[in-house]
C-alpha cells in the first residue's frame, strides 16, 4: 500500500520511512513537507494511509483531515504529536484518526500500528476498491464534461444525459480565488468543502473551472430555503481554512441545460463588481500587519504593492481591504502619517526642512514642500515660522 508521511520536520519524515522501509519493504512511502504537498500527492497518488503531523505552516494536520476526509473516505489517518493536550487527541478521535502517537515515537509503537493497520486494509474487499476506482473515473468524467461545458466549448459528441437525466434542475455554484501564487491547496480545500456541504442538502458535484474559479451543480432535494443557508455555510467554512480572498456567486434554480454556459458567463461578470471575502481573522491582521509595516517605515520607499506583498496579499484586494478597515486610501494614509510625523519635527526640532523631508520619505524636498503645502496650505518654512510665533506670543502672556 502507499503511505503519506506528512511532517514540516525532515528529521521526523525521514526516520519514519526508514522505519518503515526496513519493516515493511512491501509498502511505498511518500513524504510531504507541507500540507500543498500532501494535496498534491493525495490527489494524484491512490494514498492509503497517511500518518500526519499537528501543526504545520498554513494548515494544522488535523485541518488537512477533516477537509479530506469526504473525499478520501478510504484512507486511514494516524495523527503524530509533539503535543499531549487531550483537546487534539479528541479530534483526532472525532475526526476519525486510527490513532494519536507522541513525538519522539518509539519504533516498536509505530511497527506495531502499521501492522495492525496493515492487516486492517487488506481485510477490505477488491469489490470496495473496485467501487473507490469506478467512483473516481466517474468523478473525473463528470467534472471534465460540466468544465468544457460551462466555458461553452464543444463536447465533441459527449451524451449529457447521465447529467441531465441524473440532475434535472439545478443551482450553480462559482468560487473565484484571488492570489498570485500557485493555489493547489486551496482548490483542494474548496472542491471538498463545497462537495460535503452538497452532499448534506442534495446531490451533486464540484469542477475545477480554471486556476482561480470552481464550479458547484447542485439539485437540492428541498428547494425552499435550502441554498442560501448552503451558500452561508460554504462562505463560513472558506473564511475559516483559505487564507486568501475568495468569492461565492451563485445561480437561480436553473432547468434548460443550454442556458448553462451564458449564465457562468453571468457569474463572471458579476464578479467584477463583487467585494471579495476573506478568512475570519485574516483580514483584520493583514491590516493590523500592514500598518505596523508602515509605521515602521513610512520614511523609506513605501508602495501598495510592497506593503501587500509583504501580507502575500493581491494588490488590488488589499487595497480594498485597506481603505475598508483605515476609512482611507492607502496613499492618503501614508501621506498623512508622513506630513503628521513632518509637523512634529518642524515643530519640536531645529532641524533644516531638507532633513526632515527626508526622515519622513521625502527625499526631494520640494516636491515635499508641494505635498505640506496642499494639505496645510503652508510650506514647511510658513508652517515652522507660524508655529514659533505662536509660541513667543503665548510666552509674552504667560
Amino acid at each position: 500500500m502507499n503511505i503519506l508521511v506528512v511532517d514540516d520536520e525532515r528529521v521526523i519524515r525521514e526516520g519514519i520511512e526508514r522505519t518503515l522501509h526496513k519493516y515493511f519493504p512491501e509498502h511505498r512511502v511518500y513524504q510531504a513537507a507541507n500540507p500543498e504537498e500532501a494535496v498534491d500527492l493525495l490527489t494524484n497518488v491512490p494514498i492509503t494511509l497517511v500518518l500526519t503531523d499537528v501543526l504545520m505552516p498554513g494548515m494544522t494536520g488535523l485541518e488537512l483531515m477533516e477537509i479530506s476526509r469526504k473525499r478520501h473516505a478510504h484512507i486511514k489517518w494516524v495523527v503524530i504529536s509533539a503535543y499531549s493536550e487531550f483537546a487534539y487527541a479528541q479530534e483526532a478521535i472525532r475526526l476519525g484518526a486510527k490513532d494519536y502517537l507522541l513525538k519522539p515515537i518509539g519504533k516498536e509503537i509505530l511497527v506495531s500500528k502499521i501492522e495492525e493497520l496493515t492487516k486492517e486494509i487488506s481485510q477490505e474487499n477488491e469489490r470496495t476498491q473496485e467501487t473507490q476506482l469506478l467512483k473516481r473515473d466517474l468523478r473525473f468524467w463528470r467534472e471534465g464534461i460540466l468544465a468544457r461545458w460551462a466555458a461553452g466549448l464543444d463536447l465533441g459528441g459527449f451524451d449529457l444525459t447521465p447529467i441531465t437525466g441524473s440532475y434535472p434542475h439545478f443551482h450553480l455554484i462559482m468560487v473565484r480565488l484571488e492570489s498570485e501564487s500557485n493555489m493547489k491547496l486551496e482548490h483542494f480545500i474548496v472542491e471538498n468543502v463545497l462537495t460535503e456541504l452538497i452532499d448534506t442538502v442534495g446531490k451533486g458535484f464540484v469542477a475545477n473551472m480554471d486556476t482561480k474559479s470552481l464550479l458547484g451543480l447542485v439539485t437540492l432535494d428541498h428547494e425552499e430555503g435550502r441554498l442560501n443557508p448552503l451558500i452561508e455555510q460554504l462562505r463560513s467554512h472558506l473564511k475559516r481554512y483559505l487564507k486568501i480572498p475568495f468569492q461565492v456567486l451563485y445561480s437561480g434554480r436553473i432547468s434548460d441545460v443550454d442556458g448553462v454556459p451564458s449564465q457562468v458567463q453571468q457569474m463572471v461578470k458579476n464578479s467584477a463588481s463583487q467585494v471579495y471575502d476573506h478568512y475570519a481573522t485574516g483580514g483584520e491582521h493583514a491590516v493590523n500587519v500592514s500598518l505596523q509595516y508602515i509605521h515602521a517605515h513610512y520614511a523609506s520607499e513605501l508602495s501598495l504593492e510592497k506593503v501587500a506583498s509583504v501580507i502575500y496579499l493581491n494588490p488590488v484586494y488589499f487595497s480594498q481591504l485597506f481603505k475598508q478597515k483605515t476609512g482611507k486610501g492607502f496613499k492618503t494614509y501614508v501621506t498623512d502619517l508622513r506630513l503628521d510625523r513632518a509637523m512634529v519635527m518642524l515643530r519640536e526640532s531645529e532641524l533644516k526642512v531638507s532633513e526632515i523631508a527626508e526622515r519622513v520619505g521625502y527625499p526631494d524636498v520640494r516636491h515635499f514642500s508641494q505635498i505640506y503645502r496642499k494639505k496645510t496650505g503652508l510650506t514647511p518654512s510658513e508652517f515652522r515660522a507660524q508655529e514659533s510665533a505662536s509660541i513667543t506670543c503665548n510666552a509674552q502672556y504667560e
